[in-house]
């Protein structure tokens, strides 16, 4: 019960990080407290997977969090490259963790949207940046990241939770992407990164860590034999 507690609370706070750090923007913050609030919610996911793991799969999913957050550190940091490259880290942990998860059975909804993903994430995150020097190196990002959102809507982990969570992460880097051009500028676009990045994020650990859960849990089995009372 104990061990529930401090898991839960740790949940808790994680939401209350993520969430608030979308009213961080207009506060005149320290360089380090803001990256310190901006780690806090997915950090915490981390710790929460982490608190919860007990299998390898639960030990990549705290993986897959924890460079997550270390991604978002990193950007304000050491900028957008470093930063991507713990991203990048992050989603190939994460196709592993859904490749060994994989739905034995599609159907063609399943399937057509995975097909899709890939190739539509990675020409339009291609077309976004005015920089064109940066768009293969985006382009090659997309990539990696559309294939963890096409292994996460086809593993056996909820598809609205898991899926779903996974593909608002494309969506906020198209929104980050979408800032090196036509939304540059846009003051609301940065709200919208965050907002699905995060609610993704939590999405993810949440669908995942539960479902790993349900499948370790015992099931009471009844001896027909045996009086009811």
């Amino acid at each position: 019960m104990a061990e529930n507690r401090v898991t839960t609370a740790v949940l808790i706070a994680a939401i209350v990080g993520g969430v608030s750090y979308l009213a961080a923007g207009p506060l005149d913050l320290s360089p380090l407290v803001e990256v310190a609030w901006k780690g806090s919610g997915v950090g915490l996911l981390a710790v929460y997977a982490a608190l919860r793991a007990r299998t390898g799969d639960g030990w990549l999913l705290a993986a897959v969090m924890a460079f997550g957050a270390l991604g978002d550190v990193l950007l304000n940091l050491a900028g957008l490259i470093v930063g991507a490259v713990a991203f990048l880290i992050g989603h190939l942990f994460a196709i592993t963790l859904y490749l060994r998860n994989r739905r034995p059975r599609l159907t063609r909804s399943q399937a057509l949207l995975a097909l899709v993903l890939v190739p539509a994430t990675v020409i339009i995150a291609w077309l976004l940046p005015a920089d064109r020097a940066g768009a293969p190196g985006i382009a090659f990002y997309a990539a990696v990241l559309s294939l963890m959102a096409a292994a996460a809507w086809t593993s056996r982990f909820p598809r609205f939770v898991v899926g779903l969570g996974a593909v608002m992460f494309v969506l906020s880097d198209l929104l980050i992407f979408a800032r090196l051009g036509p939304l540059s500028g846009a003051g609301w676009a940065g709200y919208g990164v965050w907002g699905l990045y995060f609610g993704g994020q939590l999405l993810i650990c949440l669908g995942v860590s539960r479902k790993l859960a349900s499948r370790q849990s015992p099931t009471l089995k009844l001896d027909p034999q045996a009086p009811q009372g």
